[in-house]
């Protein structure tokens, strides 16, 4: 497909771009022997932890649909056994948590590869949403039992269902836009993760005013809102990957970045609460797979019943 073609082209310019650019920043600053300073080695390794990740993610589009389901499963699974090790666990829960990895992932992925909307959408929210708290009761054991099913609940509620909606986006029968559901996700993910990077970049360069100082000291509202436009600006250039006129990608990729900052407030607010700065440090430079993955958390639902509502 042409557009793949040029989207990942023009993603290897940039990451090359950004590989010169560290490398002789590097050289500059230890070309006398001194020491590489936090802030370029953090960059280092940052930019080679998106090589990997855009590499995985170009070898999942190249299989299509079962890879790219695959991919979002194992994120599922990495990003759950994350969230798990953070809460508070009791014996009587091991079956469930064994059900939540064994089951509950594989069943809400294979809903998608058949592309049973109706089950897909309902499965955790309703069926595991009730089985749950009815299994552990049935455990007897009730210390904590409102924090420990709380907890369980919200598990499969981000890793699971909320990322699973990513995948989702393959299966919307959009008129005129058949078999290129790729280039919704590769828009999706660009237009949140850009925001991202934008809103770092802004918030070191202008940022004074914070959004939420004891949750997140890092996020401005400089921050926030020049990269919310910024990402909005790439949205709408991106329109071409979608079923979108340049205006409503504009729009869609500020609400889907909107919702992304929210989902990265959200889970600093969950570190927070448990002490740690990252949910783990599977991917160099950026902690763990829900570091990476806690904007995606709130923006695709929205992203993909937005779409599924107006484009289909």
């Amino acid at each position: 497909m042409a557009e793949t073609i040029w989207l990942f082209l023009g993603l290897l310019g940039i990451l090359t771009a950004a590989s010169a650019v560290a490398t002789a920043l590097s050289w500059k600053s230890t070309r006398k022997g001194d020491v590489l300073p936090s802030t370029l080695a953090n960059l280092n390794s940052r930019i080679k932890a998106w090589w990997i990740m855009i590499a995985t993610i170009s070898i999942a589009f190249l299989f299509g649909k079962g890879g790219v389901i695959l991919l979002f499963a194992f994120v599922s699974f990495a990003a759950l056994r994350e969230y798990v090790t953070l809460t508070h666990t009791r014996r009587g829960d091991h079956w469930i948590l064994l059900g939540m990895f064994l089951i509950i992932i594989p069943v809400q992925y294979y809903l998608l590869w058949i592309e049973w909307y109706g089950m897909f959408s309902i499965f955790v929210p309703v069926y595991c949403f009730l089985a749950m708290p009815a299994l552990t009761a049935i455990s007897g054991d009730t210390e904590r039992f409102l924090e420990r099913v709380s907890e369980q609940q919200w598990g499969i509620m981000l890793s699971v269902y909320c990322l699973s909606h990513v995948p989702a986006l393959l299966t919307l029968p959009i008129p005129g836009f058949e078999g290129k559901g790729l280039l919704l996700i590769a828009f999706l993910i660009a237009t949140v993760q850009g925001s991202d990077v934008l809103q770092y970049v802004f918030g070191k360069l202008f940022g004074r005013n914070k959004v939420a100082p004891k949750i997140s000291p890092s996020k401005t509202w400089e921050g926030l809102i020049g990269g919310v436009i910024s990402a909005s600006l790439l949205g709408a250039a991106l329109y071409w990957l979608t079923p979108f006129t340049p205006a409503q990608a504009g729009l869609m990729a500020a609400l889907a970045c909107i919702m992304g900052f929210f989902g990265g407030l959200v889970a600093s607010a969950i570190k927070r609460d448990r002490g740690v700065k990252d949910w783990g440090h599977m991917i160099e430079g950026h902690g763990g797979m829900l570091d990476r993955a806690d904007s995606l958390v709130f923006a695709a639902p929205i992203f993909f019943h937005i779409v599924r509502y107006f484009w289909t």
